[in-house]
């Protein structure tokens, strides 16, 4: 009997847990943004002549809300136009050549059913010479 009682309590709590846990992952989602990849990546070299960086996100972004911006240190380099024909997930934006230094693509966005503004950085290097 006790056995039994155990076993219909450890089911009652794991339904309950089971119950909430959707919601919870609903919160903690709702506004969240993933970046799943860029150009440039994060942390690489790329040559001067690069012309075309994107972020690619989990979910749509509002293009016409969104900013893609190159800034060196807290200097704003150039401020890109996030082209409105790309992909519903993807900022993707026509760049300047870049003399060598250490750069960051900032980006801004708020998806297409929320309100909030999510940013993030990723840091890059210029060089005449770029990585293979």
């Amino acid at each position: 009997m006790l056995q039994r009682r155990t076993i219909t309590t450890g089911l009652a709590l794991l339904m309950a847990a089971a119950s909430l846990a959707p919601a919870v992952r609903a919160q903690q989602t709702a506004d969240d943004v993933r970046v799943l990849a860029s150009t440039p990546a994060a942390n690489v070299r790329i040559g001067s002549k690069s012309s075309a960086f994107f972020v690619r996100f989990d979910r749509p972004v509002d293009h016409r809300k969104s900013t893609l911006v190159i800034k060196q240190g807290d200097k704003v380099i150039e401020r890109l136009h996030p082209r409105l024909e790309s992909s519903p997930e993807v900022l993707f934006a026509a760049a300047p050549t870049l003399p060598p230094g250490d750069y960051s693509l900032h980006w801004a966005v708020i998806t297409l059913q929320g309100t909030k503004a999510i940013e993030g950085d990723i840091p890059f290097k210029v060089s005449d010479q770029p990585s293979q």
